[in-house]
């Protein structure tokens, strides 16, 4: 840990999607809250009491469809490594490093929650690891929504020594008989990705608003469609939340000019009925992702209560691949809509400015291939969109015969944040181009700001040139406009 530098205190009940983000990007370290440890110790010893006296799944058996299979005497000795071993058959390409960090934070706030069963020891070393800046190196592929076995497998190993380290390194740790299981019976690589993809989309629906802000003043749009009474109506939380940004953006909280049309096309007048179910779905899969990475999720689950451990299915993640598959088919409506704008923007009877916002010649292109790059990345979100909780597997003789595929839901979801981006910084660079060729006067309103700061970075030449860093720029300016 670094001097001076911003910590995260890991105690089991208070990770969030914001803090996995600043743990995994930002440079913040973590701190292993005392209390965390010691539950993790009274778990540690209530299991190996329990042991002693009955089956404990994956302490004293085997696991799957091994579960029957008691594991004692000699066959105890390096029974955690073996599973270690056999679990870490990951394949594909390695994580992102950004990712793999998500995905320890996440696993040591869970095993912080007590109920493991896991030596403090692993805590300790996992906790080391964010510390230290050292990364395991971890495949992608080898999950199903069941737990991501192969993942935390591959993290295991490497703790324990048997796996070279991505960054960095540290020394082996001790790996005792009940402590594979405890280490891999979790989602978290699956809940980090998501808990990121989350955060990201969230901020891309705030810059939505904005984008669609401008495209509203290049198109004389009508304030009707945004009045609060009109909201009142309805009042689905996500709508009347879209509808007031829109009035504060672009100044209509008092008297408001009358637009250019009775009625706008719907990449304009639905835009609320559009982006409200978005920004529920990104809150509702914010909820269900805090409940799971504070969660005591473990199988089994050892109560220091009661005494006793308990087999369960809480390795099953539906509520995250449901919530995933309905963010992202709420937000390939929101990119559609997009989509729409960018078309209204370079039909001249939407602006009274020349086809495609062109500047030269007869026959000029302007910003016309701005649409087919949107509706190319429109595409690819579509498909990000298609629903991964339709089909299930049935795996290990038969014993775990239905998933959830949240892990793919959750890829999904990353994928869809880079296709969503693109989308809006085409939408971007035509409406921030028809405002400079209006001469608009919008400094005065909210949505000035974003105006001027976009100028700022876009190149402001109007002949037709390729548009390639404009697009790039526009969607690394994204991020900032969120927060106007």
């Amino acid at each position: 840990m670094t001097q001076g530098q911003a910590t995260l205190r890991i105690d089991g009940h208070s990770l969030s999607c914001r803090t996995i983000a600043q743990v995994a990007r930002d440079d913040v370290g973590v701190q292993l809250d005392p209390a965390a440890l010691e539950r993790a110790r009274e778990a540690w010893e209530q299991a190996e009491s329990i042991a002693q006296r009955r089956q404990v799944y994956g302490r004293t058996t085997g696991v799957g469809a091994n579960r029957h299979e008691a594991v004692d005497g000699e066959a105890a000795v390096g029974h955690a490594l073996r599973l270690l071993r056999s679990h870490a058959g990951g394949a594909g390409p390695l994580l992102r490093d950004d990712h793999v960090r998500a995905t320890l934070v996440v696993r040591l706030n869970q095993l912080a929650a007590g109920g493991s069963g896991i030596h403090p020891r692993m805590l300790e070393a996992l906790a080391r690891t964010l510390v230290e800046g050292a990364l395991p190196a971890v495949h992608r592929l080898g999950a199903i929504g069941t737990g991501d076995l192969t993942m935390l497998a591959e993290i295991g190993l490497t703790l324990a020594g048997e796996r070279p380290w991505a960054v960095g390194g540290l020394p082996a740790v001790q790996v005792d008989l009940g402590d594979a299981l405890a280490l891999m019976s979790s989602n978290a690589a699956t809940l980090a990705e998501a808990a990121l993809a989350c955060g990201d989309l969230q901020v891309l629906l705030r810059a939505s608003h904005v984008v669609a802000a401008l495209s509203y003043r290049a198109l004389g749009g009508s304030p009707e469609a945004y009045a609060a009474a009109v909201h009142r109506a309805k009042p689905h939380p996500g709508q009347v939340l879209c509808a007031s940004e829109m009035r504060r953006l672009l100044g209509m909280e008092g008297s408001a000019v009358a637009g250019r049309r009775i009625q706008d096309p719907f990449g304009l007048r639905a835009f609320p009925q559009v982006q409200g179910p978005a920004l529920d779905s990104l809150a509702d899969l914010e909820r269900i992702l805090e409940i799971e990475v504070n969660a005591t999720a473990e199988n089994p689950l050892v109560s220091t209560d009661l005494g006793d451990v308990f087999h369960h299915a809480h390795f099953h993640t539906a509520y995250v691949a449901v919530a995933l598959d309905q963010a992202r088919a709420a937000l390939h409506h929101v990119a559609e809509l997009s989509t729409a704008r960018l078309g209204d923007l370079v039909e001249p009877g939407m602006t009274d400015l020349p086809p495609f916002l062109a500047s030269g010649p007869p026959g000029s292109s302007g910003v016309m291939i701005l649409e087919y790059v949107a509706q190319d990345a429109l595409a690819q979100l579509r498909h990000a969109a298609l629903p991964v909780t339709l089909g299930t597997a049935v795996v290990s003789r038969g014993l775990e015969d239905h998933a959830s595929f949240s892990t793919q839901a959750a890829r999904q979801a990353t994928a869809a944040v880079d296709s969503f981006r693109l989308v809006l910084a085409c939408e971007l660079v035509a409406a921030v181009r028809a405002l400079r060729m209006q001469d608009a006067d919008i400094a005065h309103l909210p949505v000035g700001k974003a105006f001027d700061r976009a100028v700022e970075v876009l190149e402001p030449a109007l002949e037709d040139r390729s548009l390639t860093a404009d697009v790039e720029l526009a969607a690394g300016l994204l991020p900032e406009l969120s927060g106007i």
